[in-house]
C-alpha cells in the first residue's frame, strides 16, 4: 500500500544548510525523499548526497532516484562516520537530520507503531533486525518495563503500566497493538484531554526498540566531526526528549572555554567554539500545521561549524 508522507519544515530545513552546488551533503533520515529530493534540486552536476535510513520501505522509496549524485545506504544514522569513511568521504558541508517517525510509518498499521490499528506489535523501523516491541514486552523485566515507560515516554503511571503488562503477559502473551492498548488504559487512571492513554507507553516502547535517543546521542559529535568549516547542521526534532538533546549538544559546543569572569586572560587566548548557533529554532508556521497536524511539534535547530580545531 501507498501512504501520504508530508514532510516537515521542508524548505526551512534546506534552506537552512546554505547550499552549495558542488557540496557534499548528507539526510540522516531519508523517509520519503522529501528533503533529500529538494537538496538534489539544488545541487549541481559536482554535488553528491549521502542518505541514511533504517526502513526497508525508505531504501525502496530512496532506490528510485536514478541520479549519479545520489547514494542511499541501509543503516540508522549511529554509522554516520564509518558509512562515509568507507566511501572516501572525510568532511562535508550540511548534514540534515529529520528525527522521529514518519507518517507512512505511523498510518500503516501492519508496522506496529500505533493503537489506532490492531495489528501485530512490532515498531522496528528497520523490520530485517532486532527484537519486536512484542517480544520485549513479554520477556523484560518489570523494572526495566517501568523505567524505560518513565524515563521515555514521561509516564507518571510507568509502575502501574508495567505491573499491568506483566500481569497480563502472565495470562497470555501480549501480541497486537490492542492487547497493549487495553493494558495500559486500564492502568492509566487520568490523561491530558485529547490524549489517548496509550499514547505515552507507545512513545517509550517504540524509541526504547528503536534506541532513538541513544543513537541521536552517539550521531551528533559524529556529525560535528565531519562538518566542514562553514558547513551546516540542520536537526528537526518531534518531542522534548530528543529536542532536549540537541539543544544541549549545539549549546556545548558552541560555548568556548568558560573560564572565570575575573580572569585576567584576553579573548583571542580562549579557545574558539565549534559551532555557531545561527538564529532561533524554527516551528512549523499555522498553514502548514494545519494542512499537515503532525507538524504542530516539530522544532528546528540549526548551527555552523567554525575554523576551529576539534
Amino acid at each position: 500500500m501507498s501512504f501520504e508522507h508530508r514532510t516537515v519544515l521542508l524548505d526551512e530545513a534546506v534552506e537552512a544548510l546554505a547550499l552549495q552546488p558542488s557540496g557534499i551533503y548528507v539526510d540522516c533520515t531519508f523517509g520519503r525523499g522529501g528533503h533529500s529530493r529538494l537538496i538534489l534540486s539544488r545541487l549541481g552536476a559536482q554535488g553528491r548526497l549521502i542518505a541514511f535510513d533504517k526502513d526497508p520501505h525508505a531504501i525502496a522509496e530512496a532506490e528510485k532516484i536514478s541520479d549519479p549524485r545520489f547514494e542511499i545506504v541501509h543503516s540508522g544514522f549511529v554509522a554516520l562516520k564509518d558509512a562515509l569513511a568507507a566511501r572516501g568521504i572525510g568532511q562535508v558541508d550540511g548534514i540534515l537530520m529529520d528525527l522521529g517517525v514518519s507518517s507512512p510509518q505511523l498510518d500503516d498499521g501492519s508496522r506496529g507503531f500505533s493503537f489506532r490499528f490492531d495489528a501485530p506489535l512490532d515498531m522496528r523501523m528497520d523490520t530485517t533486525r532486532g527484537p519486536t516491541a512484542a517480544e520485549w514486552l513479554n520477556a523484560a523485566e518489570e523494572k526495566e518495563i517501568a523505567e524505560v515507560v518513565r524515563d521515555y515516554g514521561e509516564e507518571r503511571f510507568a509502575k502501574q503500566v508495567a505491573a499491568a503488562i506483566v500481569a497480563s503477559r502472565g495470562m497470555a502473551p501480549i501480541a497486537t497493538t490492542g492487547q497493549l492498548a487495553q493494558i495500559v488504559a486500564k492502568a492509566v487512571r487520568t490523561r491530558e484531554p485529547g490524549q489517548d492513554p496509550a499514547t505515552r507507553t507507545f512513545q517509550a516502547v517504540r524509541i526504547y526498540i528503536n534506541r532513538e535517543l541513544e543513537e541521536l546521542s552517539l550521531t551528533l559529535p559524529q556529525a560535528l566531526a565531519l562538518l566542514a568549516p562553514g558547513g551546516r547542521l540542520s536537526v528537526i526534532a518531534f518531542h522534548s526528549l530528543e529536542d532536549r538533546i540537541v539543544k544541549r549538544f549545539m549549546q556545548d559546543a558552541a560555548t568556548s572555554d568558560r573560564l572565570p569572569s575575573r580572569l585576567p586572560v584576553r579573548a583571542s587566548e580562549i579557545g574558539q567554539a565549534p559551532l555557531k548557533l545561527l538564529g532561533k529554532p524554527i516551528r512549523a508556521g499555522a498553514h502548514e500545521v494545519a494542512e499537515n497536524p503532525r507538524a504542530r511539534s516539530a522544532i528546528l535547530r540549526v548551527a555552523e561549524r567554525t575554523e576551529a580545531v576539534l
